[in-house]
């Protein structure tokens, strides 16, 4: 892809690619909603038989960069000429078929993620990763609650928040904002025209100037803000680089729980010992209760000269970009792969009913 350098070692071009990879699976998920006009609020001489709307929204998308696809929509099936001329899309608002009020600036697979966690409070399941249900959102066309939506309902709004958010998590990575600030204004709208436009050269031709790479630091790194630092996947050390995912202050990270606070906490990317943080040691830091402390093994006896760590139950688990992320998956990494276009990884928090 363009937007990587094209001079690197072997080595380098395979973490390129599995870096690529991830980052175009994260760009191309999408999930299913199922968009219902508030039927209290339907124009005269609507046509009733056709006020839902379905779409495979992308999940780095906005829910007010739907609005014209969804108001086309309407304005060619659903609503008269009357209707069309009085409507407003400004006055447009979405809420959950349950009736929370849906986040203008959460990126659309974040919404469905929070949804879907709170759902395992409700029933006995784990999401699947073949099969997504459609997300049922009502539509309403008039009186948004703007003191609860905490911006204005258009896309202006969005960009202004999504370059907020790109600027905080530049700052909890590298301590500044200078990264975002240095780019030029071409390039700042560049990055939202890449999201607007659902194209994933034109964000990344900008975004990989402030975001980590994923070569590995060397090992035996003394603290977590040291220079050097271990990945136990790489198979010798390499050299050290600033830029690393592994080098950065933290890693813009927020916690989710079903019906609950969001949790924003400093996530360095290595422990104390120059270990890499992995995500089952920052959930137990935070989450005890959800995710319990792994005991350390006993001691090795002639009986058992190599014990094994008794197994803890885990009462909850981790959706990461709408899958299930495994325990032992390094923050660097996460946040590296698996963050959002806004620069966040946003981890939501699931419970096991069983």
């Amino acid at each position: 892809m363009s937007a990587y350098p094209s001079t690197m070692s072997n080595k380098d071009r395979n973490v390129d690619y599995h870096t690529t990879l991830f980052r175009r699976l994260i760009w191309e998920g999408s999930v299913p909603l199922e968009i219902r006009v508030d039927p209290k609020e339907l124009p005269a001489n609507s046509d009733r038989g056709l006020e839902c709307y379905y779409i495979q929204a992308p999940r780095i998308s906005y829910l007010p960069l739907l609005v014209p696809q969804i108001r086309r929509f309407l304005m060619d099936v659903v609503f008269d000429e009357v209707a069309a001329k009085v409507l407003k899309e400004e006055d447009w608002w979405f809420e959950s078929e349950e009736g929370t009020l849906l986040k203008w600036h959460w990126p659309i697979g974040l919404i469905y993620d929070n949804h879907t966690i709170s759902t395992s409070v409700r029933v006995s399941s784990v999401p699947s990763t073949s099969t997504a249900i459609p997300m049922r959102l009502i539509l309403h066309l008039a009186s948004p609650p703007t003191e609860k939506l905490l911006l204005a309902p258009n896309v202006e709004a969005c960009k202004q928040a999504f370059m907020g958010q790109l600027k905080e998590a530049d700052f909890i990575r590298w301590g500044s904002t200078k990264r975002m600030t240095g780019l030029r204004k071409v390039d700042q709208d560049a990055i939202w025209e890449g999201i607007k436009e659902h194209n994933f050269d034109e964000y990344w031709r900008v975004a990989i100037k402030v975001t980590p790479t994923v070569t590995p630091a060397p090992p035996q790194s003394p603290s977590p803000l040291s220079s050097a630092a271990m990945n136990p996947s790489a198979d010798q050390a390499a050299p050290f680089d600033r830029e690393s995912a592994y080098s950065v202050r933290s890693v813009p990270v927020r916690i989710y729980l079903p019906n609950g606070p969001v949790i924003q906490e400093l996530a360095p990317t290595l422990l104390e010992d120059g270990t890499p943080h992995t995500l089952s040691h920052f959930l137990s830091s935070y989450v005890p209760l959800l995710f319990p402390p792994q005991p350390p093994a006993p001691p090795p006896s002639r009986v058992n000269p190599n014990p094994q760590a008794p197994s803890v139950r885990q009462p909850g688990y981790a959706l990461i970009q709408g899958v299930v992320s495994p325990p032992d998956a390094e923050l660097a990494w996460l946040g590296a792969c698996l963050a959002g276009a806004d620069g966040w990884l946003n981890i939501c928090i699931g419970i096991f009913r069983n």
